[in-house]
């Protein structure tokens, strides 16, 4: 079912993106959304807790500011229309298709070094994991270049963490917004 004008237009003033809750369109923050527990579209169970612990760990808050339900939400519009970082690095789309090998790869990597999937290991471990995958693919990456995974994934996290009037208030940055939203986040 397409979204109304009216929910796309108040999810527009609002800064929130529309998402479809049993049925019926609403416009939510990422954050609300992942509150919420909406479900995902695009991503499968293992890719959400991959990209929750690889933003999370990239980030500290991206998990609750709504990283993964950003992502999904955006691999889910046409690409033209989407907020996502990878669109503005020319990835090809469709993006989904960089997401899944980032994440597999992520994951892939992570159980040959460690034993088993990104998301189940200790924060210390993502930390060092995150730390060669910036600088090198570790052993048994297959995605895209690990670094440009890190760069567009942590482009991702800063966007949904601080891409707000709080997060920018949390940078001791004034908020100016070319068209300011009727509410507040």
């Amino acid at each position: 079912m397409a979204a109304s004008r009216r929910v796309v237009l108040k999810g527009v003033a609002l800064s929130a993106l529309v998402f479809t809750v049993d049925g019926v369109d609403v416009a939510l923050s990422p954050r609300q959304a992942w509150a919420e527990a909406v479900p995902l579209k695009v991503l499968t169970s293992d890719e959400r807790d991959a990209l929750e612990a690889l933003g999370e760990t990239l980030l500290p808050g991206a998990r609750e500011a709504g990283i993964v339900h950003f992502v999904d939400h955006q691999l889910g519009v046409p690409p033209g229309e989407a907020l996502l970082i990878a669109r503005l690095v020319n990835v090809a789309p469709p993006y989904v298709n960089f997401y899944r090998a980032g994440l597999k790869g992520l994951d892939e990597a992570s159980l040959k070094a460690h034993g088993a999937k990104f998301a189940a290991l200790t924060p210390e471990q993502r930390h060092a994991f995150v730390d060669q995958m910036r600088q090198r693919p570790p052993d048994g990456w297959s995605g895209p270049g690990s670094p440009f995974f890190y760069y567009v994934t942590r482009n991702d996290a800063v966007d949904v963490v601080y891409g707000t009037e709080k997060g920018f208030e949390a940078l001791s940055i004034p908020y100016m917004p070319h068209i300011p939203p009727v509410e507040t986040w």
